[in-house]
């Protein structure tokens, strides 16, 4: 039995349960951290082991359990996952998820946040708070120790519910940081000095309100420097809770907006502040598009700004930022003279434009665009006049245009994202022939001589970039966009999203010798460059939504806001003159449920996304994933009849269980969980991923226990496996290479993707694995047959879909429907996942991409 006054201390290899100590990696008042292999899941997790002293009675130790059980419960990704609680010794411990990073305390040793990245940081706190909320469970001790950042730079919020359980008893001496971060656990007064909301102080019942207040003091800390509340003794800062305002301060970097939403958080009566946790994140994310406030550019100081006093004139520009102005760049609170921004609307047919350039003169403007669904035509136009020709090149879009006069064309148009992706063709303004140069390419840009071109191109499961053509500077799994070379051709800029979602990803620079530069990261969308000057780029990115503004970055990594507007839209070139091409874009998937007699859409938000059908047709479950979700997938269930959508969950929706009453969804983007949401009463479950780090698919077998999992691991290896939702066990299906998707109706077997565009059945106890005939490379699987007999087979294509019924015995495919969306104006897809049919071919469902753009002049952008 440890001992009450005896430090915790456990050799490496030590076991208690299912655990094996690996290391001490941290101790504090309340006990000691270690990390520990658990040896039923195989994976590593953190072992916090409480000190016997602040637990010795029996009911306390009760109380802890059912605390932490309920903390378990919760299940969000800004929050601690908790796997298990117990007793070692007399010890509690709790075992949760082990974190890579530093501590909001540890972070702010570095001093003050700049910019947006406090602001993002405490919008995921808001969100932890959310989930946790709505499920009854109050923090009452939120403070930097209590928040975590992670190496991914996700926030996580720490002991959840833990801190009025626990007794602890804080020094009397004379230091004033133990004094400041002093735990007052009295039977009344429970929290931390300087973070504990004034009822909290007095001793009253805390609720959600009191958290948004310690969220207040804390976002304070990260953008001044310094603590809201602080004073020499704890009696001091109590008072100081109760009864000052914070201390005026120098904020620089702020957004606009921030003032006041820190003034409401830190509102004395609870009946002040934001209600709910819900309503604090959506004004932080309302201000997240704001223009940073900051004295840099005209190095006068920042200023000085009064909590009482500022208020109102934050709040005022807030409410402008929310209505969207378009061109409006605030320095600091004092009015600076500038001139406005003037558009000129240079297309007017309705449509998707892939890509456009500037002439070597400034004025004239070359671009590719589908108009009325028609086939990516090359256009030419001027400034200064509304009439548009086509340059009579064959079919498809411009790259770039050098300042020689010589257009680098994509001959040839398989739409990626809007983009034409073809073959590589220069040819001159003059006329002639286009000449060949490369296949597959997905981008191309000049360098300012006119004799080498940048690109970018997938090649051997990679995508590369290439400056010049065949010297690889750069190579990811992920994916890059967007390369410009520099004004003197000397860097290549580019949007890099490394396997982190659709947009996601950072601004890098890459040199002549392959030495590659992060500029500017974090962001949830990023997209649009073009070089402004030699050190100055400009991109369109977000780092809370998927609707990006125009920033400015420069090789020195400082970061300015230039332009904020309502909606989707993005830089694509920049001319000498200053004046800049820009699309106005609206993005969105439309979704449609059809049977033999009609077709109905059903789209939900912006980007709805099917993924599964009911087994009788009536019930669609499906995703959203655009502005409407906030940028953060959001998984519904709705009625093919109409009526409106259910949320179920954060996540990427896969898979409905054949009861109705359980969907599969996936959490996460580097950190990838897959998740079971109830569709009714009850809740969410993490299930275990093994080795898996991305999933691609998951679906349930007949029994609805057992679901069958498909992924790979982080060597970019696919994998399959079997998962007990009761038991979490696990077994291997396949072997390497294996992507096993589709599960037989009788439950014994499944059709998978094998390596090399093969296609398999697989046996569930293994005995065998036979090839399918009848397939070839690019054709998808998309269901079976109710008498298990066939396959319902997706050929390979995007702007159609042709679905034939594959028989397994003699590979023989006969055609089944055509899926062709009546109004393809601006498609540019059909979604890879998002076509989905009943094994009776009753009902089917799909979703489609459409862009479409217009394309703007913009002079007097600074």
């Amino acid at each position: 039995m440890i001992a009450a006054d005896q430090p915790i201390e456990l050799s490496p290899g030590t076991h208690f349960g299912p655990y094996r100590i690996v290391a001490r990696i941290g101790a504090g008042g309340m006990g000691v951290i270690y990390r520990a292999r658990d040896s039923r899941l195989d994976r590593d997790v953190a072992i916090k082991l409480i000190h016997p002293g602040l637990t010795s009675e029996p009911e306390r130790i009760s109380r802890f359990e059912q605390e932490a059980r309920a903390t378990g419960r919760l299940n969000h990704p800004n929050i601690l996952s908790v796997f298990d609680v117990g007793t070692h010794d007399g010890a509690p411990f709790i075992v949760s998820e082990l974190l890579e990073g530093s501590t909001l305390r540890e972070r702010l040793t570095s001093g003050p946040f700049r910019g947006r990245k406090a602001l993002a940081f405490a919008k995921q706190v808001a969100d932890g708070l959310v989930a946790a909320h709505e499920k009854g469970v109050v923090h009452r001790d939120l403070k930097p120790e209590n928040l975590f950042l992670t190496a991914d730079g996700r926030a996580k919020i720490l002991d959840f519910g833990l801190a009025k359980l626990t007794e602890a008893q804080f020094s009397r001496g004379s230091d004033t940081h133990s004094l400041e971060n002093a735990e007052i656990h009295t039977g009344k007064v429970t929290g931390t000095a300087g973070y504990m909301a004034p009822e909290q102080a007095r001793g009253e019942r805390a609720d959600m309100r009191s958290d948004i207040f310690s969220l207040g003091a804390i976002l304070f800390e990260m953008y001044s420097g310094r603590r809201a509340f602080a004073r020499p003794s704890v009696v001091e800062t109590l008072h100081a809770i109760l009864k000052d305002d914070p201390p005026d301060v120098e904020l620089t970097e702020v957004p606009l907006g921030l003032e006041a939403i820190m003034r409401h958080c830190l509102e004395k009566n609870p009946a002040d502040r934001f209600q709910t946790a819900k309503d604090l994140a959506f004004s932080l994310e309302s201000i997240g598009e704001a223009a940073v406030i900051t004295s840099t550019r005209s190095g006068q100081p920042a200023p000085h700004l009064s909590f009482r006093t500022a208020a109102a004139g934050a709040t005022a520009v807030a409410v402008l930022v929310l209505a969207g102005i378009a061109g409006a760049r605030i320095y600091s609170f004092r009015n600076v003279p500038h001139s406005l921004p003037k558009y000129t609307r240079l297309t007017f047919r309705q449509g998707n434009i892939s890509d456009a350039r500037f002439g070597p003169d400034g004025r004239t403007v070359f671009y590719g665009a589908a108009w009325d669904a028609g086939p990516m035509t090359i256009y030419q136009t001027r400034i200064d006049g509304p009439d548009a020709r086509p340059v009579g090149l064959p079919a498809g879009s411009i790259f770039s245009v050098s300042p020689q006069g010589i257009l680098a064309i994509s001959r040839g148009c398989d739409l990626n994202m809007s983009k034409c992706r073809g073959t590589l063709a220069e040819v001159s303004i003059a006329g002639g022939a286009p000449r060949d140069i490369a296949e597959d390419v997905d981008w191309a840009d000049w360098s300012p001589d006119g004799k080498d071109l940048a690109i970018v191109r997938a090649v051997g499961g990679f995508y590369r970039l290439e400056y010049p053509i065949g010297r690889v500077l750069y190579q990811s799994p992920g994916w890059i966009s967007n390369p410009r070379v520099s004004p003197d051709g000397n860097l290549v800029a580019f949007a890099d999203h490394p396997d982190l979602g659709l947009f996601a990803g950072s601004v890098a620079v890459v040199d002549r010798r392959g030495t590659k530069t992060i500029l500017s990261d974090g962001w949830k969308m990023v997209f649009g460059l073009a070089w402004r000057s030699n050190d100055e780029l400009w991109f369109n990115g977000s780092r809370l939504t998927r609707t990006g503004q125009l920033w400015g970055i420069r090789l020195d990594k400082s970061e300015r806001q230039i332009l904020s507007s309502a909606g989707y839209f993005e830089i694509v070139d920049i001319a000498g003159n200053g004046r800049a091409l820009f699309f106005r874009t609206n993005i969105r998937t439309r979704s449609f449920v059809g049977s033999a007699t009609d077709e109905r859409e059903l789209g939900w938000f912006d980007w709805s996304i099917v993924a599964d059908l009911s087994d009788d047709g009536k019930t669609i479950l499906f995703y959203e994933s655009g502005d409407g979700a906030r940028g953060s997938p959001q998984v519904y269930l709705r009625s093919t009849d109409g009526a409106d959508a259910i949320r179920l969950g954060e996540g990427r929706a896969l898979d409905l269980s054949s009861d109705e009453k359980w969907a599969l969804a996936v959490v996460g983007v580097a950190d990838q969980q897959l998740v079971l949401l109830p569709t009714g009463a009850g809740q969410a479950r993490q299930l275990p991923r093994g080795n898996l780090v991305e999933f691609y698919s998951a679906s349930f077998f007949p029994d609805n226990r057992r679901i069958l999992v498909s992924g790979e691991t982080k060597e970019h290896v696919p994998l399959s496996s079997i998962i007990d939702r009761t038991d979490g066990s696990q077994k291997a299906l396949g072997g390497r290479g294996v992507s096993a998707v589709l599960v037989a109706p009788d439950g014994k077997h499944v059709a998978a993707y094998g390596p090399d565009g093969t296609f398999y059945l697989f046996s569930i106890d293994g005995t065998a694995a036979t090839p399918i005939p009848g397939l070839a490379p690019g054709d998808r699987l998309v269901q079976w047959s109710e008498d298990g007999r066939e396959l319902y087979v997706r050929g390979p294509g995007d702007d159609s879909v042709d679905i034939d019924r594959l028989d397994l015995a003699s590979g023989r495919r006969v055609p089944w429907k055509h899926i062709v969306p009546a109004d393809r104006v601006g498609m540019i897809g059909v979604e890879d996942q998002g076509v989905c049919i009943t094994r009776d071919g009753n009902t089917y469902a799909y979703s489609y991409w459409t862009v479409l753009q217009d394309l703007y002049s913009v002079e007097g952008l600074q």
